[in-house]
């Protein structure tokens, strides 16, 4: 609605895999080998193409295995989409895509960036979720390597880093965008809040969250918190929330420990409104969980993945067809970060042979002037300002029937 969609408009930032912007744990295996020979990621993963001739190397960390997998997973693919669609039209900008498995662990994040660039990464997708994000973004700084990370969406990702920049909405913004929209679109009269103390992600969006809720005259009747130790059980952080009559939950988390609260609300019989965030878009392709449980659900995301527009037809085929899932916003937000990389690339007038530095600078140059127009955002586009962070236009989605439906 208008209202939010000015305010998506004015706010800089990126809207992740709860992890969604920081995500968990596994083997290490890399998405693509450089001479395109066989894969070191899971078996079932198909990374594909290298590129014909020149090409600019991009790599990526990301968890592909463990807990977190499905953003990691979902962001390689969208990513290796994107490149082997620009690699088969034969251009002059050819790319050859790796991703090595981070598992959502800052320390295995750093030694898989350090791979990276041993196997002469010039241009970085970053890090896909925020911890690790965090760490591998500084020595992007350090090292003059250009990143544009698709879902690494704490500020501490781009803060101070001149040459890293994000895709995705920021923990901030999406915490301000979700009280404005549940207050736009009436959703809740007695909101309480169940967020992760320990985690940068879920407290960026709770903070932002309750500043906004206090602005527009929200009433936060109570919150929870819980820890990556504890967050099994939430028997107790429901009964607050049904003791304080809330109508509507908000969850500033990532799907893993919101199909738990899902799953023990439904046992309570307690049936609230939810109202998630990103990091929950990945709950209906968890293994194990009963989708029906997320039906109703809310949340706010840059993708629809329902939408009839040619490019998002096109994405979502090809995506279903090689994997037989629908794809979430994580593979969309990689699969727009390789063609605006081409669009920045393209206007700087960078080749394969100029080095890393030398696109880095050539990269911080354009990036701040380009408008990009992805399968994420809306028609107005996606623009970036020199701190890095992204400004789109966010989307009300509900989940009926096992799928997300656009609520706008």
């Amino acid at each position: 609605m208008k209202k939010l969609r000015i305010l998506s408009l004015a706010m800089t930032g990126a809207l992740c895999l709860s992890l969604l912007a920081g995500c968990g744990g596994g083997d290490s295996g890399t998405s693509e080998t450089p001479s395109g020979g066989a894969s070191e990621t899971p078996a079932a993963e198909n990374t594909g193409s290298t590129a014909t001739g020149a090409a600019f190397k991009i790599g990526g960390t990301g968890p592909l295995t463990g807990g977190a997998s499905i953003y990691g997973l979902a962001a390689q693919r969208g990513a290796q989409i994107a490149v082997d669609e620009i690699n088969a039209e034969g251009g002059a900008i050819q790319f050859e895509l790796r991703y090595e498995d981070d598992v959502h662990v800052a320390e295995t994040a750093v030694n898989a960036y350090n791979t990276l660039k041993d196997w002469g990464m010039q241009i970085s997708l970053g890090s896909v979720t925020s911890t690790p994000g965090v760490a591998t973004s500084a020595l992007n700084y350090e090292d003059r390597i250009f990143a544009l990370t698709p879902s690494a969406s704490s500020p501490d990702v781009i803060e101070g880093k001149d040459n890293v920049y994000q895709m995705c909405f920021t923990d901030d913004n999406q915490g301000s965008a979700s009280a404005q929209y549940i207050y736009d679109q009436g959703l809740g009269e007695n909101i309480f809040v169940i967020w992760k103390n320990d985690d940068v992600y879920s407290t960026g969006i709770y903070n932002q969250f309750v500043a906004k809720a206090e602005e527009l005259g929200l009433n936060v009747v109570g919150n929870a918190t819980f820890t990556e130790d504890t967050q099994t059980d939430f028997t107790v952080q429901l009964t607050q929330a049904q003791g304080s009559d809330a109508d509507l939950i908000f969850l500033p988390m990532y799907y893993q420990p919101a199909s738990m609260i899902l799953t023990q609300a439904d046992q309570m019989g307690y049936a609230p409104k939810f109202f998630g965030v990103d990091g929950m878009d990945g709950i209906l392709t968890m293994e194990g969980f009963d989708t029906s449980l997320a039906e109703g659900v809310m949340l706010l995301t840059p993708f629809n993945a329902d939408a009839t527009d040619e490019a998002t037809v096109s994405f979502v085929t090809k995506y279903q067809e090689q994997w037989e899932e629908t794809p979430n916003q994580f593979a969309a937000d990689a699969y727009d970060c390789v063609y605006a990389l081409k669009q920045a690339l393209e206007e700087a007038g960078c080749t394969p042979d100029m080095s890393a530095e030398e696109i880095n600078d050539a990269l911080i140059q354009v990036f701040p002037t380009i408008t990009f127009h992805g399968l994420t955002g809306d028609g107005e586009g996606i623009t970036w300002d020199a701190t890095g962070a992204v400004s789109k236009a966010p989307k009300g989605m509900v989940i009926q029937d096992g799928a997300y439906v656009g609520m706008d």
